[in-house]
């Protein structure tokens, strides 16, 4: 063994020369292992000298020069391709960019085909049922790389509350789904049906360590921990300037500033795990994509996978009916003048012009249904996994990236800062044969989305008539989705009031809220609920069971009913107390904690009647 790496090392001293134009590594070299002395030649050779420009003479600061090829190497293995991959296609794209490239010359688009989905009707019912007859055969995966710090919150964002008035956290609302859905997709399973439906979390450095302790501290929330697997997601290196020289960190000269690639790198993460062929191999068929923190997500969700299944889609996106120039991304056709196509989310600020250049002189315009044709993305997918696993295999994962550097002056030449490749996750169709089915699916958006992502500062400036996507508006739209349901299956629920909280006006229904157990689709909740009931606008509905059935309840006030999943309860007659009101604060009152200073509001429980069962 000695012998050999004599031998390596004499034949290190005659190559040596590779490092000639950078001295500082050239007298280093000693140090480092065979492997490191691989990485390094690639940083030489993609142009990086600049890096060792600073490296102090051997004995000195040793310790600091492995660490550096320890990053070096963590970028590399973490990027498909590794990072000469990522050097050569941040070139290009640079270059496209100062350029000022357009990404889609040469391409038309056209309103693609997919699904519009009426609430309640025959037709979202039998779709509703065949997503729930589906659901044991499908993988869920979160992408929760963010922490809550736009929203002036300083947790994880999936640890924030959903909605207040029984506390219930993101993370646990999307568990209690998946489990809801388990146990309904099984009931209609004919076998012994023992299906643990798998949820795959993507962390980041930020938010790994606090989402394992979210977890674990809340016992799963009744998540057996084998169905949940965390990949955490690396960050890539910045680049200086259009030659795609890597930063340097500024406080430490033996490191390379990095940041956030972005949500498309959950595709290499699966790949790479070897998850996606465990699934196959069990007989699974689809996977659900979603983001952090919209709280009316699983309401649409088996309707959404009943589509997939009739349609038989390879790619399905939630969308929402969207006004024509709203700042949320369009799901486009795009046609190109070799005949490729792809349906793929356009951002707003390029579908417009897009449309402007291709023949359509008023650009993106509302239809006669009040919307623009192009459905709004909403970043949750649907894929069909054999399909999946071809292209992936393929690519490795990797996603069609961008850059968008923020540059100092009009010459293009400097960057204010250094910037990165990017990816999102709903550019996967974007690599897709022409043979794909790739459709949406469009839902209300009062059932299907309610994001939270601005804090109150940034939603208070919303123009009037925007959606706010606050941690208020976010909260409110639950209420009023709850309300518009039991609306629809014959409940009389008052018309909302409108309010003003941390700036924003918002409606403000009945505070109703029920596990995912109890309601999981329209038909079960229709089933549920008989008779002639009435909720007033200052009332409160909470509903923690499986087998609560309302009758002709009258409610005016606070109602909280808790059963075990076995008792059946029926919830009749007059109920009527003070119940709970919503009080203002002010988000800049540090004396209230800061998810509830970021609504503006806190619940006063006065008086309410509670039933155990």
């Amino acid at each position: 063994m000695a012998s050999t790496a004599t031998e390596s090392l004499s034949k290190l001293d005659l190559n040596a020369d590779f490092a000639s134009s950078a001295p500082n590594l050239q007298h280093n070299l000693h140090l480092l292992s065979p492997q490191q002395i691989e990485l390094a030649k690639m940083l030489l050779e993609t142009g990086q000298t600049h890096l060792f420009e600073h490296w102090a003479e051997p004995g000195v600061e040793d310790d600091e020069k492995k660490a550096f090829f320890d990053q070096v190497a963590r970028l590399d293995s973490s990027y498909p391709g590794g990072l000469a991959s990522y050097i050569k296609t941040a070139r290009e794209l640079l270059a496209d960019s100062k350029a000022g490239k357009n990404p889609f010359d040469g391409f038309t688009p056209s309103v693609p085909k997919g699904e519009v989905l009426t609430h309640g009707d025959d037709n979202f019912i039998n779709f509703e049922d065949m997503g729930v007859k589906e659901a044991r055969k499908a993988a869920f995966v979160l992408v929760a790389g963010g922490l809550g710090e736009r929203l002036g919150y300083n947790g994880i964002k999936v640890a924030l509350p959903a909605e207040t008035t029984t506390g219930t956290l993101f993370l646990q609302n999307y568990i209690e789904s998946i489990l809801a859905l388990q146990d309904a997709s099984c009931r209609l399973a004919q076998d012994d049906c023992q299906t643990k439906i798998p949820f795959v979390i993507m962390t980041s450095d930020d938010t790994h360590a606090r989402t394992i302790e979210l977890l674990e501290s809340n016992s799963y929330f009744g998540m057996e921990p084998t169905q949940v697997k965390l990949l955490k997601q690396e960050k890539v290196a910045c680049l200086d300037d259009n030659d795609a020289r890597l930063a340097v960190d500024l406080r430490n000269k033996y490191r390379i500033q990095t940041k956030p690639h972005g949500h498309g790198d959950v595709h290499a993460l699966l790949f790479s795990s070897g998850i996606l062929k465990v699934w196959h191999d069990a007989g699974l068929r689809w996977v659900l994509f979603f983001q952090d923190t919209n709280g009316l997500l699983f309401k649409a969700i088996p309707a959404a996978l009943g589509v997939s299944a009739t349609r038989q889609y390879h790619v399905n996106s939630l969308a929402v009916p969207r006004k024509a120039k709203e700042a949320i991304g369009g799901i486009t056709k795009l046609t190109h003048a070799d005949g490729r196509t792809m349906v793929i989310n356009v951002e707003y600020n390029q579908l417009d012009p897009l449309l402007r250049a291709t023949g359509n002189p008023d650009g993106d315009v509302n239809c006669e249904t009040g919307y623009s044709p192009f459905p709004g993305n909403i970043n949750q997918l649907i894929l069909e996994l054999g399909p999946y696993i071809d292209e992936i295999t393929k690519t490795g994962g990797a996603i069609k990236e961008f850059v968008n550097p923020k540059y100092k002056d009009a010459s293009k030449t400097s960057f204010k800062s250094s910037t990165r490749l990017e990816c999102m996750m709903q550019d996967y169709p974007k690599t897709l044969p022409p043979s794909a089915r790739v459709g949406f699916t469009v839902m209300d958006a009062w059932l299907a989305y309610a994001p939270v992502k601005n804090n109150p500062e940034d939603a208070a400036k919303v123009p009037k008539g925007n959606p706010y996507h606050s941690a208020t508006s976010g909260e409110m739209a639950i209420y009023r989705a709850n309300s518009l349901i039991l609306r629809k299956v014959g409940v009389q629920v008052a018309d909302p009031v409108v309010q003003v909280f941390n700036g924003q006006e918002v409606e403000v229904w009945p505070r109703i809220t029920w596990k995912p157990k109890w309601g999981l689709t329209f038909a079960e909740i229709k089933r549920k609920v008989c008779g002639s009931s009435t909720i007033s606008q200052r009332s409160t509905m909470v509903i923690k069971g499986r087998n609560v059935f309302l009758e002709d309840l009258s409610l005016d006030g606070a109602l909280l009913i808790d059963a075990v999943d076995d008792a059946e309860v029926k919830v009749r007659g007059p109920v009527q107390n003070k119940g709970w009101t919503l009080e203002n604060i002010d988000y800049k009152d540090t004396s209230v904690p800061e998810e509830l200073r970021i609504r503006g509001f806190k619940i006063n429980k006065i008086e309410q009647l509670e039933k155990k069962h």
